[in-house]
């Protein structure tokens, strides 16, 4: 393997080669740079030449290597070929993708050649003339770089609504999913014709979920790259991590403290992302990232959830779903589609996880016959109200976030993590809560999460009842929660928002106020 990664890393961008980085049930996920031009290829070579005493990458080896056999190999270069030296060296990095077994390839660059200066300085699977990666899966999913996120910056960080501009004179790459895999993955319910309609926040989650989708009813591994693998990259494999990682799929003895320590670490700072120049910019992809995880903490987005087709009818990206829902508004009444227009400008609504204080707004209630305690009554008489999370019962629309916004506790049986600076109290407006006993009590806050009526704690469940909900998902929502509250609140005191001190630590300063909770001690400085 060291032979093969050393043979392979002129096949790429800048020499990033494709490393594993984690591992779900004996599958690879893969990250690297985009294929190199054939200038660089030879260029790199003829550096590698100069400097290791005339030794260099022979064309035959791309050939018969490492105990393969011509026939073994999916493409063999033409002897009379002009750029012999880059069929060898691709070559090699088809070798060490097969060695790896991986099958499907995620590009996520917008381009089909990246172009400085009028001359193309990379190349890509998807637009290789000779076919070369015929024998893998490739998916073109463009998705934009580094530079847009200055946009999400200076709309307040907030995601929603903000949509890439697809026209731009650069822009020459298209989605491209396989018919196939399409035809597969409709449980999914994304209309793929579609995306250059969404915006961020439905880009990523559904890039999101195109990925897991194929890492769980794949029989190979997944590689994901973009240019030069050090903005995008971090973004989807650091995502992937952490949805994995609330799943109980991987790292299972480590803390949110602990995951977020290791994913800053490992998928950001190792592979080089330069957190000081992109702050510089405003360009902040590496935010957007962690403040992301409250749009992926629903059921929807689980690798479980993606093992088997639901019955259940599809809708729209846009269209809302109230299933045996009521909606109560307790002061006016007001309806779902009702916003609320925070200080900072921003739009919120109920459905958006803020404990921005929203009076008189509407949220879902399930009555009745739908209970899943038939014939419970409280000791008052009343048919016992359940209120059921949200991402099951139902969903009210793309949550809009803001940057004043903080998590709020959604309805489940767990509590929901306290975002740090939140502020406590036992009312909003006039909602009303019922707790465990029946009675009403004042209003809830991120201190105060509602409680399941019937549920284990109460002991009010009979023979006639069903069996309790199960723990994944509520535990899912805590996680990532948790991981994104101690990310805001390190973020905001070491590097500061838009409008703070000037910050110039870079990731390895940031990861040192990490090291000290996580239990490392500062390297001291030897004189």
């Amino acid at each position: 393997m060291h032979d093969l990664f050393t043979k392979a890393r002129l096949a790429r961008c800048r020499s990033r080669f494709v490393v594993p980085v984690m591992l779900y049930e004996g599958k690879h996920i893969c990250r690297s740079a985009t294929l190199a031009s054939g200038a660089e290829v030879y260029g790199r070579s003829g550096l590698d030449f100069l400097f290791s005493g005339g030794e260099s990458i022979r064309p035959e080896d791309g050939m018969v290597s490492n105990g393969m056999s011509r026939d073994q190999t999916v493409y063999v270069p033409n002897g009379n070929s002009e750029w012999q030296l880059v069929d060898s060296i691709r070559m090699q990095d088809i070798r060490l993708l097969k060695a790896l077994n991986i099958g499907t390839i995620v590009d996520l660059m917008v381009e089909n050649k990246k172009v400085k200066f009028g001359m193309q300085v990379t190349s890509s699977e998807k637009v290789d003339k000779e076919h070369r990666y015929a024998d893998f899966t490739l998916i073109s999913v463009p998705y934009p770089g580094c530079e847009f996120f200055k946009d999400y910056r200076d709309n307040d960080y907030v995601a929603e609504g903000l949509v890439f501009e697809w026209n731009q004179g650069y822009v020459d790459a298209d989605l491209q999913v396989p018919q196939s895999l399409i035809e597969k993955s409709r449980c999914l319910g994304i209309d793929w014709d579609r995306y250059r309609s969404w915006d961020l926040i439905k880009l990523t989650q559904n890039y999101l979920r195109l990925m897991l989708y194929c890492l769980h009813h794949g029989d190979s591994g997944l590689l994901v790259h973009c240019i030069s693998g050090w903005d995008r990259t971090p973004l989807l494999t650091s995502l992937l991590r952490m949805s994995l990682w609330a799943d109980g799929k991987m790292h299972k003895s480590l803390s949110a403290l602990e995951m977020l320590y290791l994913t800053i670490a490992y998928d950001w700072h190792l592979f080089g992302h330069n957190l000081q120049d992109r702050l510089g910019k405003g360009e902040e992809i590496f935010f957007f990232c962690f403040n992301f995880l409250k749009h992926i903490a629903g059921d929807e987005f689980s690798i479980d959830r993606v093992k088997g087709e639901t019955n259940r009818p599809k809708r729209s990206d846009s269209e809302p779903q109230f299933d045996d829902t009521v909606l109560i508004g307790v002061e006016d009444g007001s309806s779902p589609a009702r916003r609320h227009r925070d200080s900072s400008g921003s739009m919120s609504s109920i459905s958006s996880m803020s404990s921005c204080v929203l009076d008189g707004t509407t949220v879902p209630f399930v009555v009745g016959d739908d209970s899943p305690f038939p014939g419970e009554r409280h000791p008052n008489g009343n048919v016992p109200i359940m209120m059921q999370p949200i991402t099951q019962r139902a969903v009210l629309g793309s949550a809009a976030s803001s940057a004043c916004s903080s998590p709020m506790a959604v309805p489940s049986k767990k509590p929901t993590p306290v975002e740090a600076g939140s502020k406590s109290g036992s009312s909003i407006g006039s909602w009303q809560m019922v707790t465990e006993s029946g009675s009403i009590r004042g209003f809830t806050t991120s201190r105060d999460s509602p409680v399941l009526v019937g549920s284990e704690s109460s002991g009010s469940s009979g023979p006639g009842s069903s069996p309790p909900e199960p723990k994944e998902a509520s535990m899912r929502k805590m996680r990532l929660e948790e991981v994104r509250c101690i990310f805001l609140a390190h973020y905001s005191a070491v590097v500061g928002m838009r409008n703070g001190p000037e910050y110039g630590g870079g990731l390895s300063g940031f990861m040192g106020q990490l090291a000290s909770k996580v239990g490392f001690r500062a390297r001291s400085n030897i004189v």
